[in-house]
């Protein structure tokens, strides 16, 4: 089966899992609390970088975003694993590998689709606050940043995509999101090429244009992307080495 079709027929399954559009409703979560902050607490300054450092570039980058997706991946694979459709699946026949791929694919698109609300939703929040003036230039900016949270976080995350290859139910690979989030948001300020979400970081503030994710440390992109490539092959043999023993 053509790995287009595999993906046409997930988005056709998530249709009927209303859970899985309310999840989308949380990227507004952080622009919302910006909003508060800067409204009653802090003051911008009149400079949307620092809106959206709160609003797109922080929680929801580190923490927000990834687990969601990990929960995303966490459903994709729930109900095929728990009933034992694999099975049936290896009988059409499927790959396993465009299978996995079909999730992984799904995973991205909700990813950015995620971080597009996040811009338009602090876009609005910080209009509402009335000291910034709307301008296409930053604008363009935060969708340009928000674009590559999206795509870089869904590779990621492909740790936990084969992971939730691996199990039953649901609560372990959930259980592990969580640490594997929380981790990336502290390993950061230690070494920012172990985990695939601190390397994100590194990449998304590769300019300097981000307040807040500068570091100290030395900035190497090519080895940021390595360790998320790394993380990811040894994702997809842990896939297809959990897929093969379904049968």
């Amino acid at each position: 089966m053509a790995l287009l079709k595999l993906i046409q027929i997930e988005f056709l399954k998530l249709r009927r899992r209303t859970f899985v559009w309310i999840m989308m409703f949380s990227a507004l979560i952080m622009p919302f609390l910006a909003y508060l902050l800067f409204k009653y607490a802090w003051d911008t300054g009149g400079d949307p970088v620092q809106f959206y450092k709160w609003s797109a570039f922080g929680l929801t980058l580190f923490i927000v975003l990834p687990v969601v997706l990990g929960i995303l991946s966490t459903m994709l694979m729930y109900n095929e694993n728990q009933y034992d459709m694999l099975k049936q699946l290896w009988i059409v026949p499927v790959s396993k590998m465009r299978y996995f791929f079909s999730k992984f694919f799904v995973v991205l698109i909700y990813s950015v689709c995620f971080m597009l609300v996040t811009a338009v939703g602090s876009v609005i929040f910080s209009i509402f606050l009335g000291d910034i003036a709307f301008d296409w230039q930053n604008v363009l900016f935060l969708i340009r940043k928000c674009l590559e949270i999206g795509v870089i976080t869904a590779f990621a995350m492909l740790p936990i995509l084969a992971i939730a290859t691996t199990q039953n139910g649901y609560i372990l690979p959930v259980a592990i999101t969580l640490i594997y989030a929380f981790l990336g948001s502290i390993i950061v300020s230690i070494n920012m090429y172990i985990h695939p979400l601190s390397s994100m970081a590194v990449i998304v503030a590769r300019n300097g244009d981000i307040p807040g994710l500068n570091n100290t440390q030395v900035i190497s992109i090519p080895l940021a992307f390595l360790s998320i490539f790394i993380w990811g092959i040894v994702s997809v043999l842990l896939a297809n080495v959990a897929l093969a023993r379904r049968k």
